[in-house]
């Protein structure tokens, strides 16, 4: 057993394993079916984020690649691998395109060898490191991607996991700051919203019974996220509500580009 394979515990459920569950992946075991069959008993609708999480990663790297000319992709907090992962969609657009994953949950990295493999003419790599480890994921992201060019940071669906406010505003920070201009934030986060009060019963289920514990913010406090950058339309909104090709229900997740 290697090191990677004995850190994963499945004695209780996980996120990322319960988020490959409602995306109809077959990465997840019972504890993480019986917690997500729970929480769709609370929100019915929470399925519905994962997904709407997934196609909005598809149209934002579709159209920094396309419309930005954007080569180079940091994705932290990567999740376990699925259809249409950063470096596919970018890839199929400019197969040179250089893209760096960054997780620390065992399972993820697990997978990652084995399936986020690129084209030959570009290149993409995997860093075991913590979100909360800015200099360790730089320092390893730039033997890959050149930080003096512009660089697109993907945080979706991880700042969740940071549960102070002003810390996690200074790693988003930390992390743009070291990149050069023109680079681009892609992030989305769990809101709390008075017109989605059974959300609030689904995160505080989870944060009882999973791990790791997440924090909700209001999508007022997820904008301040893109401070100082020019914040592309429609701005910090409903994931699902990010230039989608056809309108679909707004979830609880909200996401939104901005460029330095």
């Amino acid at each position: 057993m290697t090191d990677i394979e004995s850190r994963i515990d499945t004695s209780r459920p996980h996120t990322a394993r319960i988020w490959n569950y409602w995306t109809g992946g077959k990465d997840n075991y019972p504890v993480d079916r019986e917690a997500g069959d729970r929480i769709r008993e609370l929100h019915p609708g929470i399925g519905d984020y994962a997904k709407a999480d997934r196609l909005f990663l598809g149209r934002a790297v579709r159209y920094l690649a396309e419309q930005e000319g954007i080569r180079q992709f940091l994705d932290v907090g990567t999740g376990l691998p699925s259809a249409d992962n950063t470096h596919e969609v970018a890839q199929r657009i400019a197969p040179d395109t250089r893209v760096v994953y960054v997780d620390n949950d065992p399972l993820v990295l697990a997978h990652a060898r084995a399936l986020l493999v690129g084209t030959p003419e570009g290149r993409t790599d995997y860093l075991d490191a913590d979100l909360r480890d800015v200099d360790t994921i730089l320092d390893a992201a730039s033997k890959t991607l050149d930080l003096s060019q512009p660089v697109a940071l993907m945080l979706l669906g991880v700042v969740i996991f940071v549960e102070d406010d002003e810390e996690s505003y200074t790693i988003v920070r930390r992390l743009m700051d070291a990149l050069a201009p023109g680079s681009h934030l892609v992030l989305s986060h769990t809101v709390t919203h008075p017109d989605m009060p059974d959300v609030d019963a689904a995160v505080a289920f989870w944060n009882e019974h999973g791990t790791p514990k997440l924090t909700q913010r209001t999508p007022a406090a997820v904008a301040r996220y893109f401070d100082g950058l020019e914040l592309l339309e429609p701005g910090v909104v409903s994931c699902s509500a990010w230039r989608p090709r056809t309108p679909t229900p707004d979830v609880a997740m909200y996401a939104g580009v901005g460029r330095k």
